[in-house]
């Protein structure tokens, strides 16, 4: 698919500066671009590849139009511009509506006419699939499952545990949705298991990474509410409640019955413990340890950066000595205030 320089401009909302008549048919970085490519500026720290460029149009914003002779397209949010331009030229791939012979449907499931359900699938009593989803290769659907309309499975997912999508759902393969969550009981050492009778429950618009695995409520339902996006191999426990247009960036884990609020971003190999309440609006960044509640929006951290070992390793040990420093300290301050008092 190509498109002029106009054409594209038109579709994006966008001003532009250059060669209406230039073709555009793909996206590329400013470093390796060639000829037909659209790129983006959004960091002055990349104003030499922007001089070096073969880019056939750069988007940027207005600002920065006069660092560039080439043909522009000028926007507010250049990345978000790049982003619904790649949609243009990347449309996604759908096949038309049909079952593969290869897949096995149980006579009680309802698949929409216009969906198609990929070679190897197996979809099980009372599962709804709506239209135009697409259930990739390998996709196992135990039952009672609900497959919103424009839904996209890729390969080798598995749903179960009476799970629900909502409509225009994208998930990445390996995804396991409705596992049984982590309930047990202790009988005198020895581990009783809770049967977990609860469901999931995504909104529309969801997004969940490649091998993420998202629980099964214990009794009640774990939800995911609309537009939240979920990176590769996190951890949803069950009963957790995910709120609004929330990211959670790869390899995070949290645990059951914690509530996320809305448009929440959570970084990259966070821990958060259970049953805690996080209001709308926080940023954790990555590696940060969540022990307690948040009930005001912000930007929060814990962890130590990396610094050379053995910097670390005198660090370490001072770090065990707080308790003993900060009694001691309490000690001077009392001191101080009687010589203080004294005098």
């Amino acid at each position: 698919m190509g498109l002029t320089l106009a054409q594209l401009a038109s579709h994006l909302g966008c001003e532009f500066d250059g060669d209406a008549s230039c073709l555009i048919s793909g996206v590329a970085t400013l470093v390796d671009a060639t000829s037909g490519d659209l790129s983006f500026l959004v960091s002055s720290k990349y104003r030499a590849d922007l001089a070096a460029t073969q880019a056939s149009v750069v988007v940027m914003a207005d600002q920065n139009r006069r660092a560039y002779a080439g043909n522009v397209l000028i926007a507010k949010d250049p990345y978000l511009t790049y982003a619904r331009a790649a949609q243009l030229f990347y449309p996604e791939r759908r096949h038309e509506g049909g079952v593969h012979p290869a897949a096995v449907v149980d006579p009680t499931a309802q698949i929409d006419a216009a969906a198609w359900v990929d070679a190897l699938c197996v979809i099980g009593p009372e599962v709804v699939v709506g239209a135009n989803a697409q259930i990739g290769a390998g996709c196992i659907l135990d039952r009672d499952i609900t497959i919103g309309r424009d839904c996209r499975l890729l390969a080798n997912v598995t749903i179960h545990g009476h799970a629900s999508l909502g409509e225009r759902c994208v998930i990445q393969p390996g995804v396991v949705i409705g596992s049984d969550g982590f309930g047990y009981a202790n009988d005198q050492g020895k581990w009783v298991k809770i049967p977990q009778v609860g469901g999931v429950i995504l909104g529309d618009d969801v997004e969940v990474g490649a091998n993420t695995t998202i629980d099964r409520g214990a009794l009640s339902d774990t939800i995911i509410g609309n537009g939240v996006i979920l990176d590769n191999q996190v951890q949803i426990a069950h009963n957790v409640h995910i709120g609004e247009q929330t990211a959670i960036a790869g390899c995070t884990g949290v645990a059951g019955s914690t509530h996320i609020g809305k448009r929440c971003a959570i970084g990259g190999h966070v821990g958060i413990v259970g049953h805690l309440t996080i209001a709308d609006g926080v940023h954790v960044s990555a590696k940060t340890f969540v022990s307690q509640s948040i009930d005001k929006a912000g930007f929060y951290s814990s962890g130590t950066p990396i610094e050379l070992n053995a910097r670390w390793r005198k660090n370490f040990v001072r770090m065990k000595q707080l308790d003993e420093m900060a009694r001691r300290i309490k000690t001077l301050e009392k001191m101080v205030h009687k010589l203080s008092n004294d005098v």
